[in-house]
């Protein structure tokens, strides 16, 4: 699983960069299938700003996308990976299903 982290109008610090993989590491616990992963970070204004994070998770067949704001990246980024975490598991346990379903062709 390759990981892209993108800071806009900002550089990201090491500390934040770990946290993000550290945090990723439970997707690869649940889906197999995941390509890559790119975490967009951002925020609208310098004073009091909201911290923006969001998720582009790509599997076959489709991107699953989740975001969340917060007045911390730490906190956004958590939120999106419980977002991302949800949906990976909705498309794991239908993927299930089809695959337990009977043949009706025969």
């Amino acid at each position: 699983m390759q990981v892209k982290i993108t800071a806009r109008k900002f550089k990201a610090r090491e500390a934040l960069k770990d946290f993000i993989h550290a945090e990723l590491e439970v997707l690869e616990r649940i889906s197999d299938d995941i390509l890559d992963v790119e975490v967009i970070l951002s925020f609208q204004n310098l004073k009091d700003s909201i911290k923006c994070a969001e998720i582009l998770v790509k599997v076959p067949g489709q991107v699953v996308t989740a975001s969340d704001e917060s007045e911390e990246f730490e906190i956004s980024i958590k939120a999106a990976v419980e977002k991302i975490i949800k949906q990976l598991q909705k498309i794991k346990t239908k993927r299930e299903a089809r695959n337990k379903a009977p043949n009706d062709l025969d």
